[in-house]
């Protein structure tokens, strides 16, 4: 077992439940302040409803995928129930539901990179000398500062990665429910109709090969804008 490996392997796994955490509770409060108190148990912060929910995709897979893939990316999932009848009656609230999730991840990733900006101008952390990776975003020699280099490195890019690909209007993922909060009931009804059927695996699939065209030019513009002025 790499030793290296297990060492970063509990940072990982609390920026990615962090972000998984604050990206269904933002799905549930969402929900709840729209009428729909199917997921009120999981507007929380705390990941155990989450992970109870999901114990699978929350916390299994992401360690296998992880230690499988060199310790260089996690993936995994989590779910917040809701009302299929409320979101036919409220489509507009059902599609801000939707929207709550990314939102929360864009706001992490925000915040991971004003702490990183504030960590380098104060000289807590440095600019990598070499090449960028999810995780040297900014680094530290040693100690609880390299700790949280690594930590906020993994937190920015995991929530913008996160947020961008639930973006992506196919199902199932958010972008998809997002969609007709700007269509009327007769265009609503195509929407949906488009992808019943089978259409989540297809749209799984189509979504990885756009991503990974779509998200290299995403990522270096979001470092550029990271690293300007610096």
């Amino acid at each position: 077992m790499d030793l290296h490996l297990l060492a970063k392997l509990p940072l990982w796994l609390a920026a990615f439940l962090l972000s998984l955490t604050c990206h269904e509770a933002a799905h549930a409060l969402a929900g709840k302040v729209g009428g729909d108190s199917t997921a009120a148990a999981q507007v929380t912060l705390d990941p155990l409803p989450h992970i109870r929910r999901e114990p699978f995709g929350a916390i299994v897979v992401p360690i296998l995928s992880f230690f499988l893939q060199g310790g260089g990316w996690m993936i995994g999932w989590a779910s917040a129930p809701y009302d299929p009848h409320w979101a036919s009656r409220h489509p507009r609230r059902a599609a801000g539901m939707a929207a709550a999730g990314p939102a929360a991840n864009f706001a992490l990733a925000l915040l991971a990179a004003l702490a990183m900006r504030v960590g380098i101008a104060a000289g807590y952390f440095t600019l990598p000398a070499g090449g960028l990776t999810l995780e040297t975003l900014a680094v530290a020699p040693e100690g609880v500062a390299q700790g949280l280099a690594l930590f906020l490195s993994v937190l920015f890019s995991i929530n913008l990665i996160l947020g961008c690909f639930n973006l992506i209007p196919l199902p199932p993922l958010d972008g998809y429910a997002i969609v007709p909060i700007v269509l009327n009931g007769r265009m609503r009804d195509k929407w949906f109709g488009m992808f019943s059927g089978g259409g989540a695996l297809m749209g799984l699939i189509i979504a990885w090969v756009l991503f990974d065209r779509l998200m290299p030019p995403v990522f270096r513009t979001a470092i550029g804008l990271l690293y300007t002025g610096l």
